[in-house]
């Protein structure tokens, strides 16, 4: 099982090297991961994707709550929420019949063309992990030249504040 996780932690060097090395040292992999500051320029949000059943989640939060820069972390996918991927990807277009199927595509997809070359066009999709994959699979075809994603980031929806975590960092 897919397990989507939220780790509020402080912003210091180290801190990214220190969670992923904790959890490869004892054998969980990470499937997804995007890191990025939050409102509060202290602390960062970690969103990581990792499998495995409900004992091994148990363990993945126990061990990074160990950790003293991780504020709080949190089952994301177990809450109501919303989850985005994002892409660019470079894809063969010659100009033409061919340019043209592409750009239809990519406004069913409701993707953005960033980039336009002679030969080729580069592509931002965004939206749930499904909807990515099954765009670059409609992209194949055409020849995919290269393609780069983020990872998973997700935020629990409805508001929820957590005012302990600003209260810590003051601490």
């Amino acid at each position: 099982m897919r397990h989507v996780l939220s780790a509020l932690v402080q912003n210091v060097p180290g801190v990214l090297s220190h969670i992923s090395g904790m959890l490869a040292s004892r054998g969980y992999n990470i499937d997804s991961l995007a890191v990025g500051e939050t409102e509060t320029p202290e602390l960062s949000r970690m969103t990581f994707v990792v499998v495995g059943d409900d004992r091994v989640l148990d363990q993945v939060r126990k061990q990074l709550e160990k950790i003293v820069t991780v504020v709080e972390v949190e089952d994301i996918s177990a809450q109501d929420s919303v989850e985005r991927d994002l892409m660019l990807m470079r894809v063969a277009a010659e100009r033409g019949v061919q340019r043209s199927e592409i750009f239809e595509i990519v406004e069913i997809f409701r993707g953005k063309i960033v980039d336009v070359g002679p030969d080729e066009i580069m592509i931002e999709i965004s939206g749930r992990e499904n909807k990515v994959e099954a765009f670059i699979e409609r992209m194949r075809p055409y020849g995919i030249i290269q393609l780069v994603r983020t990872g998973r980031i997700a935020l629990v929806r409805g508001g929820k504040r957590n005012d302990n975590a600003s209260d810590e960092i003051s601490a």
